[in-house]
């Protein structure tokens, strides 16, 4: 999905009208590189490389990992993104298999896919666990899963937090963790840790990430306290099982 935007304008215009809107700020534009640098890195996408993006909004990621060579799927349970991502897609002349679904119920075979990507869908789904589960389900032996989600203790999170409680229902029922969190849920779906990193140390103030981005990736490699976004990379045990063909 990419970084949440502000919710507020999300209730008034729609999602897709939010994240266009917040792509066109320079606190967007910054926050969501420094998401992306971070993403891509963990991720470590390959040309013929079987991806899904779960909850993929209005396909951002999607698009960017196919114009890399991957063979990209796309999931979100918003009809609404599912269209834009798609408009989007095609505007690049790219090819996204976009399907509508939800993440705690993928429909897909077990072991079907080399990575699996969910970026900022794991706050907003109503069971997390389940979610993982999924994702480790389709997710081929050997293969690696990245999950990027909104951390619990910093200045956005707080912002969201007063939000949710002045009435907002996006951030009434969004989830942020730390992570541990994110560590505890990806483990008990059976899969192994290899690294946890942060970004996005700055409030959210145009002014503050135009002066603080240039350290914001060294500081992510040394803690995840203070980071309005963490993210976490964790392969599967390799049992000897192929991957499954991805479906068409």
């Amino acid at each position: 999905m990419g970084s949440a935007p502000n919710a507020d304008d999300s209730l008034a215009t729609g999602l897709v009208g939010a994240y266009a809107r917040w792509r066109s700020k320079s606190l967007g534009q910054i926050t969501d590189a420094l998401e992306r640098r971070l993403i891509l890195e963990l991720l470590e996408p390959r040309v013929g490389q079987s991806i899904l993006d779960v909850g993929c909004g209005d396909g951002v990621f999607a698009v960017a990992l196919a114009q890399k060579g991957a063979a990209v799927v796309g999931v979100d349970a918003d009809s609404a993104m599912i269209a834009k991502a798609r408009e989007n897609a095609d505007r690049a002349k790219i090819a996204v298999e976009l399907i509508e679904g939800v993440a705690e119920g993928l429909p897909f075979p077990d072991a079907t896919f080399e990575r699996v990507l969910a970026v900022a869908t794991l706050c907003l789904v109503d069971d997390a666990a389940r979610a993982v589960g999924e994702m480790a389900r389709v997710l081929a032996p050997g293969g690696r899963a990245v999950i990027g989600d909104l951390g619990q203790w910093s200045l956005w999170a707080a912002k969201r937090r007063i939000s949710g409680l002045r009435g907002n229902p996006v951030w009434r029922k969004a989830h942020f963790r730390t992570s541990r969190d994110l560590r505890r849920l990806v483990e008990a779906a059976g899969l192994v840790v290899v690294e946890t990193r942060g970004s996005i140390f700055y409030p959210p103030l145009g002014i503050a990430a135009q002066l603080l981005a240039p350290i914001d990736h060294w500081l992510g490699r040394w803690t995840t306290f203070g980071a309005a976004f963490i993210a976490l990379s964790a392969t599967k045990p390799d049992t000897g099982q192929r991957v499954a063909t991805s479906p068409k």
